[in-house]
């Protein structure tokens, strides 16, 4: 299966086709939904329902190594946003 990088402009087009916005409507919309999961991410977890969770988690600080090189380093200690989805998206998805 390959793989492609899903962006936010990629986002958009597909709402303007789909619902026939306009792109500049439809980037609005993007832009909202993104700043409301931010802001409810601040407070901590959000959940959708049917879709799944978004969670903010803690990670240490750690010892990086470049496998070129092999030269280690410091990775800061830093937040990190992980999504979990949910059982009835799972199983929609592989529905044959």
């Amino acid at each position: 299966m390959k793989y492609k990088t899903f962006t936010k402009n990629d986002i958009v087009k597909n709402l303007s086709h789909y619902t026939g916005f306009s792109k500049n409507l439809s980037k609005k919309l993007i832009d909202d939904l993104i700043n409301i999961i931010l802001l409810n991410l601040r407070n901590g977890e959000l959940i959708l329902k049917n879709l799944g969770s978004f969670k903010v988690i803690k990670k240490k600080e750690r010892i990086g190594r470049n496998p070129k090189t092999k030269k280690e380093y410091i990775i800061k200690s830093r937040k990190s946003v992980i999504f979990t989805s949910s059982k009835n998206l799972e199983h929609n998805l592989y529905k044959s």
